[in-house]
């Protein structure tokens, strides 16, 4: 089985180009489970072995990982793992085995994000003007991407995935695609006008229609691991919690429209949500605020008795 696995991980790094991280991720999951069936049926499992293992098999698997007291999200990420595995076995090696379909992957709760304080977003202005001052340019589009996914909640592959032929000056709305290949249309706040065109002004290159809009500093594309180390330096620099991140700020845009009277059905048009559920997890938030300002600020919050 180790040959099998070995063979397994290497098609993942050289085939499917995934990162020495995953594939190791992927290298234990496999192992766990090969792990739990010598344990129990005291063997080492075959790829025979492997092949007729069935549901209850499975299943005790992900019993014996809860007993272990292993997290919903480890699990289910094991469990993909797995089915990867065999999708791989059948394709490669002619092993077939349909009870890990039947297999449900564990519920993992929806971690609810936290939104950024307001003031802490306009702190971040001051500094990336003191972390780029030797790049007027790099700071003006550090700035304008900031605003831009916090005035209008975009994800942070939409805010990349714009062309310079998508905006124009003071642009009322942004017409973006979405999730889906779903399309929108976001308006536009005077003050991300003004962060956008004082970094299109000032940039080095990358003037074409259809040139991304935000660029690294040798002239390619930003991705969205240059746009999260932006976040991540200045959440250093004025020593914010770890959850102010890109998202964070697409998060804090959605619940201050919500405290601000916004339906969620507008709200789930402009965030691009596919579902209303998901635009309801900001509900949660928004009341888990109020909840703790009631409980920080009403004089009744902590009487054990009013009788």
């Amino acid at each position: 089985m180790n040959e099998i696995i070995a063979e397994f991980k290497n098609y993942l790094l050289n085939t499917k180009n995934y990162s020495i991280h995953t594939a190791d991720a992927y290298e234990s999951d496999i192992a766990d489970f090969v792990g739990f069936y010598r344990r129990f049926t005291d063997n080492t499992p075959t790829l025979q072995d492997i092949a007729k293992v069935d549901t209850l098999g499975f299943r005790s698997w992900l019993a014996d990982r809860a007993r272990r007291e292993l997290s919903h999200k480890s699990t289910a990420r094991a469990l993909s793992s797995l089915r990867t595995f065999y999708k791989y076995l059948n394709k490669h090696k002619n092993i077939h085995n349909d009870a890990i379909g039947l297999i449900s992957s564990p519920k993992v709760p929806r971690k609810l994000s936290k939104a950024i304080e307001t003031t802490d977003v306009a702190d971040m202005h001051d500094a990336i003007r003191a972390l780029d001052s030797d790049e007027p340019w790099i700071m003006a589009r550090d700035w304008a991407l900031v605003v831009l996914i916090f005035g209008c909640g975009l994800r942070i592959s939409e805010a990349l995935s714009l062309k310079n032929k998508d905006i124009s000056n003071n642009t009322e709305s942004l017409r973006i695609i979405g999730k889906g290949n779903k399309e929108r249309i976001v308006p536009v706040l005077p003050a991300v006008n003004i962060a956008l065109e004082k970094y299109i002004k000032i940039r080095p290159f990358g003037y074409a229609p259809e040139d991304p809009l935000f660029r690294s500093i040798r002239g390619l594309p930003m991705s969205s691991r240059m746009a999260e180390k932006v976040i991540e330096k200045v959440r250093k620099y004025l020593q914010l919690p770890d959850y102010v991140t890109p998202h964070a700020l697409r998060h804090t845009f959605a619940t201050a429209l919500l405290a601000g009277g916004a339906d969620l059905r507008s709200l789930q048009e402009l965030l691009g949500h596919a579902s209303l559920s998901t635009t309801q997890l900001y509900t949660k938030v928004n009341m888990a605020e109020i909840m703790s300002a009631y409980n920080h600020a009403h004089p009744m919050a902590h009487s054990e008795d009013n009788e």
